[in-house]
């Protein structure tokens, strides 16, 4: 059975990484004693090690120890072995690139699939979705492919913003972004405001947090979807 959460952001303003979350990730993961970090996302350019350092400071609160997938040999053995799993953010092209790249996208899905307890946050959330095209990152690498887990039966836009009518930046909005993706995709696509997370049980998907999401459909107007809204009929 599928236990996922999927969480637009790691970070909320004037918190610490992960913190608003710990409550939700202690009963996530209570069977953990360790989890496997994927740190291919690489925010800012960090190295491994120092995103896998910051994710274990902030898991040591939960008491869970740390351990990055690329301090294994073998990657698709330390996901075999995994008993929770945690992919964070940054570049989305760059994450994708890496898991095609260490031949673990599929074996990764199929993990997840089985029932491994998995956290992904921002691009670590894109992921989720049937394909990473509605991403907010800026292609810096080429991936082989853009199909992703497939965990969820739609796409996500995490860090999902609505438009600003009080600033003079005429550029496109994330809606905007999103009715070019359906001019030639059928795929839903849920905005994933920041504060919001899904929580995947089974094949049950449900809207957590304070705010409402932003759902897309092609040729449709946008609907606002409650907390506690059920997503499970999505496809």
């Amino acid at each position: 059975m599928k236990n996922i959460i999927i969480a637009s952001t790691s970070t909320l303003h004037g918190g610490n990484y992960l913190e608003y979350l710990l409550p939700v990730l202690q009963s996530h993961f209570k069977n953990c004693k360790s989890i496997l970090f994927i740190p291919y996302a690489r925010p800012g350019g960090i190295s491994h090690d120092e995103y896998t350092q910051k994710v274990s400071i902030a898991f040591k609160n939960l008491n869970i120890s740390v351990k990055g997938i690329h301090e294994f040999e073998n990657p698709e053995e330390a996901l075999q072995n995994a008993k929770g799993i945690f992919t964070g953010g940054g570049n989305t092209f760059l994450l994708v690139s890496q898991l095609y790249k260490n031949n673990v996208m599929q074996l990764l899905s199929e993990t997840v699939k089985k029932g491994t307890p998995y956290l992904g946050t921002s691009a670590g959330s894109n992921i989720c979705g049937l394909s990473m095209q509605t991403t907010n990152d800026m292609p810096i690498v080429y991936p082989p492919s853009f199909k992703t887990l497939g965990t969820i039966p739609f796409n996500l836009n995490p860090h999902y913003l609505d438009p600003d009518l009080q600033s003079k930046h005429m550029g496109e909005t994330r809606e905007t972004r999103i009715k070019e993706f359906h001019a030639f995709n059928t795929i839903p696509v849920l905005g994933l405001r920041e504060g919001s997370w899904l929580e995947v049980k089974g094949e049950k998907i449900t809207l957590k947090g304070d705010l409402s999401a932003r759902l897309f459909l092609q040729n449709q107007e946008p609907t606002e979807l409650n907390p506690e809204s059920d997503l499970s009929h999505l496809k």
